[in-house]
């Protein structure tokens, strides 16, 4: 989103083969990957059969299949929910299901939650966090977020000005008021709200739920990694640009489109489309309609923005055999641990036009996709934020780029102090994967 504030900051198209190894996802490499698990972050998820047992159900029952879920099994009562966005009341009955409690192991100063989902016709969910501290107090249950894959029976929404006045929930990010305190978050619990309308047999399914924690000190800079991975992956390029003015419903157009754009480069790196249907909506003028399409399904209405890092990954999750994670990393060497796999990965980042050579613009908040490595370790990177979709492929310097990626401190144009992002990223991945680019996940902290 180059040149718009965010508020975030208050805490297929053609494919010029460039020089160098390129590869499609079916050509991961094999071997071991190196683990890197950064010591400042902790993701943590259930997306399998024994990790839905793990948890406490009421009313919901398992779903078979590539991705294993939950879904409702009986209903455990019924309620009214009001929608803030449309103000329409509706009848809606529901069950739950709730996490066995994560202790973290880094007790955590943010935390994130991310899920994947499908929700037919008259359904949505809900997420709700809850946690303890190291002072022995407890959060109440947070809400993370109300989503539903379409628009036509709730509005998808984040809610702010929740606190308890330890933390706060900034859209979508769970965040200890005063960090200098030493206050952490030292567990939590994730539950899961399934909605339907009364007597109907549709359910959403759920096949993950999971959350970040970190603990990412405050830092202007960062050390500097060493590159170790040499390729590039042949991931479709997308501008954003091109859709300015396009449909200003959705956070003023494309030109605040970074997320979604992102998002749908890699979806369909894994080989997933849009359908005609689900285009039916956008005008056949538009180029890359289902840019358009991206932007309208993972808007958030209370943020009233794109930018919402887990409806970003659980859009992609709507794609067939789709998954999708939001999580920290702590260097580009984790990053090539990826690439080297043949899995892509989105970055946010804010920064001044001087702090990253050749970008051409600043921005308080961007999302671009990592694709690649030059031999000397500089970022290749589909950025969005391009005149045309041949111009999106662009090589940043490593050091510059490292920096204002995993930075949490940086100072804006007017030489105020703003936040960073602290290696903020969606990781979005196919059921497909080989045994090494699992391995390449679990090396990252993705399970």
């Amino acid at each position: 989103m180059p040149g718009t504030a965010s508020r975030r900051t208050v805490l297929a198209a053609a494919l010029a083969v460039a020089a160098g190894a390129a590869a499609a996802p079916s050509a991961a490499a094999s071997g071991t990957p190196e683990t890197a698990l950064n010591p400042l972050v902790d993701y943590h998820g259930w997306a399998t059969v024994p990790a839905w047992l793990s948890g406490t159900d009421q009313g919901t029952r398992l779903v078979a299949g590539v991705r294993p879920g939950i879904a409702i099994g009986r209903a455990q009562g019924s309620t009214d929910y009001t929608d803030p966005h449309t103000g329409v009341t509706a009848a809606y009955e529901y069950a739950t299901w709730t996490s066995p409690v994560h202790r973290l192991s880094v007790p955590a100063t943010e935390v994130v939650a991310s899920w994947n989902a499908r929700t037919p016709a008259g359904t949505w969910i809900q997420i709700e966090l809850q946690g303890t501290y190291n002072d022995g107090t407890a959060t109440p249950w947070f809400m993370m977020g109300r989503w539903a894959a379409g628009d036509a029976d709730i509005k998808r929404t984040s809610l702010d000005d929740q606190t308890d006045g330890k933390a706060s929930i900034w859209t979508d990010t769970f965040s200890v008021d005063d960090a200098s305190t030493g206050l952490r978050l030292v567990d939590y619990r994730l539950r899961v709200t399934l909605y339907r309308r009364p007597g109907s047999d549709a359910t959403p399914v759920v096949w993950r739920v999971g959350a970040m924690g970190s603990d990412v000190p405050d830092r202007f800079e960062v050390p500097a990694s060493e590159p170790r991975v040499a390729r590039e992956l042949l991931v479709p390029r997308f501008s954003q640009n091109i859709h300015a003015g396009q449909y200003p419903e959705f956070d003023n157009g494309g030109e605040a489109w970074c997320s979604p754009t992102s998002s749908q480069m890699i979806i369909e790196y894994w080989g997933r489309t849009a359908t005609a249907e689900d285009l039916a909506w956008v005008n056949p003028e538009y180029a890359d309609p289902q840019v358009c399409q991206a932007a309208r399904m993972t808007f958030d209405h209370q943020y009233d923005g794109c930018g919402n890092w887990p409806f970003n990954t659980a859009y992609a999750a709507t794609y067939r055999n789709m998954h999708g994670v939001v999580t920290r990393l702590g260097s580009l060497t984790e990053a090539e641990i990826l690439i080297k796999a043949g899995i892509p990965l989105i970055t946010s980042q804010s920064f001044l036009a001087t702090e990253l050579d050749g970008a051409g613009y600043g921005t308080s908040g961007h999302l671009m996709t990592v694709v690649g490595f030059t031999a000397e370790g500089d970022v290749i990177a589909n950025d969005p934020a391009s005149s045309s979709d041949e111009a999106v492929r662009n090589v940043y310097k490593r050091r510059q780029f490292e920096n204002i990626w995993l930075r949490t401190k940086r100072y804006n144009a007017a030489g105020q102090i703003r936040s960073g992002t602290g290696g903020i990223c969606y990781v979005l991945w196919g059921s497909e994967i080989t045994p090494f680019q699992r391995a390449a996940l679990a090396a990252v902290g993705i399970r």
